[in-house]
């Protein structure tokens, strides 16, 4: 393929890593040669590179597969995922799952990113719903102020929450950022 077919969320290989597209543009100066703008997202980190390509020039496409799995538990720096249809267990070093490995828990349904049958990464749901396990009583009265406090999860996260957020509460976690959303209802 070459810079032509440039897609957002289109997966290349760049220097032997799998890259994919973020955002691309397009420029023909007055004068010169035309020219494309990338953001790269590596697949395998998650690091942000910027690259410049000649108009036409040529790379190779990388193919993945993505497909479902089931978080079972971690072992030793391992973590075990079921394949929900085969019902395999799949080790996985915490090195292809990075920061994500802090969201993880039982039962959890994540995508896992595959090119030519070896998994490179896992992606997680965009949102969770974790109880809190630890965090400071909220003070009468300070509900309303917006400040926020530290609380950890069942899942071992750590993430700011609003005053009136209290021990066993369900709360909504965004994964791409670590963000609280909402309380959830029992």
């Amino acid at each position: 393929m070459d810079t032509s077919d440039f897609r957002n969320g289109l997966s290349i290989i760049v220097d032997g890593d799998i890259y994919t597209i973020i955002e691309f543009q397009h420029v023909k100066p007055g004068k010169g040669g035309a020219f494309v703008r990338s953001k790269l997202k590596n697949v395998r980190t998650g690091a942000v590179i910027e690259k410049t390509w000649r108009a036409g020039e040529r790379m190779d496409q990388a193919i993945l597969e993505r497909y479902p799995m089931l978080f079972s538990y971690e072992q030793d720096g391992e973590y075990y995922f079921m394949d929900p249809e085969t019902y395999d267990m799949v080790p996985i070093p915490r090195s292809k799952i990075g920061d994500a490995v802090k969201f993880l828990k039982e039962g959890l349904e994540v995508t896992a990113l595959a090119h030519k049958d070896e998994i490179i990464n896992i992606e997680l749901p965009f949102t969770i719903e974790a109880v809190v396990t630890d965090t400071d009583p909220g003070v009468r009265g300070d509900t309303a102020s917006g400040g926020s406090k530290p609380a950890t999860l069942e899942t071992g996260a750590v993430i700011q929450v609003p005053f009136f957020i209290n021990v066993g509460d369900r709360v909504k976690v965004d994964t791409r950022t670590g963000e609280y959303l909402e309380r959830c209802k029992d």
